[in-house]
């Protein structure tokens, strides 16, 4: 007996990703409705080998339902997410409405499994911001072994992570950059992106950091340990899909680089390729359409005592959004659920 699943936004990347992986791992779907805003009614989307036409998430009736795994943006899940969970439905939910949540799981199944199991304070579970999530899956089997005191993380995040109008605009500009009169003027980010690089996600807070980098340090506490100490500069790249992280991690205690390669290869979720030669380590072009979190660059920090250096890469729309959501749908089934 397996379980009655609803995607909703499922004509986005996201969502189209969630009902790829939902497919290629063979997660035990009896039932599966993709639902969708009143303007996309009637999409066609794939799921497998079957095509689903999508209908209207409005007034969707989630009772019978197992797990909705939601991907519509904080606006439509504050609407939409209590009805579905009050219908007795467990939410799993890609915006980051409840990941601050004290009574909603914030969940990666390669570093806290276990919390899947407060789901039912609100029958709603978090997926973890896309450039937090590669990031834990490689710190957590560290700081298990080392004691995390500080992490310094810069980012260079694709323009996926943005949505599919932001794909459109990277790959006019570029074009317009070589066809005169076809110049592409930025509407999506507030400078240009192709050819360029811009230190801004999300907006702006007060102390001069933005909300993408506030989520990274936030999300961090909760998911591994709240004593961690956590900066970020996050920045938006001129790349289609993959997020890559250069992350410098300060140990309690002092941590080979050899130690630390061999436990990153055990871990799970991980692949490591670190060769100290041209072309020895992964970049995001290569890690397209892959589950792995991609670890290369290991190496001590001799500018501090008990220091390390990463370079960690993942497919943002699948570990960062669609594969962690039907990840935590899996583990909230062997756990908790206990059906298929």
């Amino acid at each position: 007996m397996g379980y009655r699943v609803v995607v909703a936004g499922a004509t986005g990347n996201v969502g189209r990703e969630m009902l790829n992986i939902l497919a290629e791992r063979q997660f035990p779907v009896d039932e599966i409705v993709a639902l969708a805003s009143r303007r996309s009614l009637g999409t066609e989307v794939s799921f497998g080998d079957k095509t689903l036409k999508t209908k209207d998430l409005d007034g969707f009736d989630f009772t019978g339902w197992d797990i909705a795994l939601f991907a519509i943006g904080s606006d439509a899940t504050k609407k939409y997410a209590p009805i579905a969970a009050k219908s007795g439905c467990v939410v799993i939910d890609n915006s980051s409405l409840y990941r601050y949540d004290a009574d909603v799981p914030l969940v990666v199944p390669e570093v806290n499994p276990e919390a899947v199991d407060g789901y039912n304070k609100k029958n709603i579970i978090a997926n973890p911001n896309c450039s937090t999530a590669q990031m834990v899956v490689a710190l957590k089997p560290l700081h298990d072994r080392a004691r995390i005191k500080r992490v310094v993380v810069s980012t260079y995040q694709s323009v996926s992570g943005s949505g599919k109008e932001a794909i459109d605009e990277l790959w006019n500009q570029t074009k317009g950059m070589y066809v005169p009169g076809q110049e592409v003027e930025p509407k999506v980010y507030p400078k240009q992106i192709a050819f360029n690089v811009i230190p801004h996600i999300d907006v702006f807070l007060d102390d001069g950091s933005t909300k993408e980098e506030w989520k990274m340090v936030a999300e961090t506490k909760k998911i591994i340990d709240k004593s961690i100490k956590l900066t970020a500069t996050c920045v938006r790249v001129p790349v289609f899909v993959g997020h890559s992280e250069a992350i410098n991690i300060e140990f309690e205690e002092f941590l080979d680089e050899d130690e630390a390669r061999d436990i990153l290869r055990e871990a799970p979720g991980i692949m490591v390729v670190d060769k100290r030669e041209d072309g020895g380590y992964i970049t995001p072009i290569e890690c397209v359409g892959d589950f792995a979190t991609f670890i290369s660059r290991i190496r001590q920090d001799s500018t501090i005592e008990n220091g390390l250096n990463i370079w960690c890469v993942s497919d943002n729309l699948r570990k960062g959004a669609a594969l962690n959501a039907v990840q935590i749908a899996e583990t909230l089934g062997n756990r908790c659920l206990k059906k298929g």
